[in-house]
């Protein structure tokens, strides 16, 4: 078995008068060519954005892009006619495809949003853009592993062009879940809140990581915890 930990504090870092971001992977300005992803998951940025601010409208193209909220409200609009306010327990997938336009703004003018936007790279350039949007909730997670995106609509999942199933999990203290790898998959552990043991590592809040070489994934909490588990070809 082989990993990789990503501590929360080594993580690129992103910071406006409206913007907290934390980079697990090189984006934007920060850059470094040892973390460029972790086989097709290229992006998992953390953003706090501040009563009021937010992404003014703009392009991406040729990527699956999620985003995974956590608390708050987060207002979306896109160029394919997704629209809307997504608030806790809610999971956006839009396939960039061929061109795809949005904006992202914190619905309130008091209260902070924070969720995660998740790239993934998908099976092939030049697919049509589109926009998915499930409610999942926490119970639905609670001391079990929902799958929340897949490369194929399944058990309430969110489809994306690629081969690869997220799930989500809230973990109760001392609570324990495991997840079978097949052969020649790997892999990536993202921690929301809380602290968990994956396979003999101790992750806290931010951390992440990626497990190669392995026939399963075993998740402890250690406290109260909520993650993400990709499964990746």
């Amino acid at each position: 078995m082989t990993i990789m930990h990503r501590p929360a504090d080594a993580r690129g870092r992103e910071t406006l008068d409206w913007l907290d971001s934390r980079h697990s992977f090189s984006f934007g300005h920060y850059y470094d060519p040892r973390h460029m992803g972790f086989r097709n998951l290229r992006v998992i940025n953390d953003d706090r954005v501040a009563p009021g601010g937010g992404f003014p409208t703009h392009g991406h193209r040729d990527m699956e892009i999620v985003s995974y909220v956590v608390e708050g409200g987060l207002a979306h609009r896109d160029s394919t006619g997704g629209e809307g306010v997504l608030t806790r327990g809610d999971v956006q997938a839009m396939s960039a495809g061929t061109g795809v336009r949005h904006s992202e703004f914190n619905d309130s003018l008091s209260d902070p949003v924070r969720f995660l936007q998740i790239w993934i790279i998908p099976e092939r350039e030049g697919l049509p853009a589109a926009y998915r949007q499930a409610r999942v909730s926490d119970d639905e997670k609670r001391n079990k592993l929902r799958l929340i995106v897949s490369g194929a609509a399944a058990e309430g999942a969110l489809a994306i062009n690629q081969d690869v199933r997220i799930y989500a999990s809230l973990l109760d203290s001392g609570a324990e879940v495991a997840h079978r790898l097949e052969t020649g998959r790997g892999a990536w552990v993202q921690v929301v809140e809380g602290e968990i043991d994956v396979n003999g590592t101790i992750l806290r809040s931010g951390d992440g990581i990626g497990i190669e070489d392995a026939e399963s994934v075993t998740v402890k909490a250690v406290t109260d915890s909520e993650f993400l588990l990709f499964d990746l070809r």
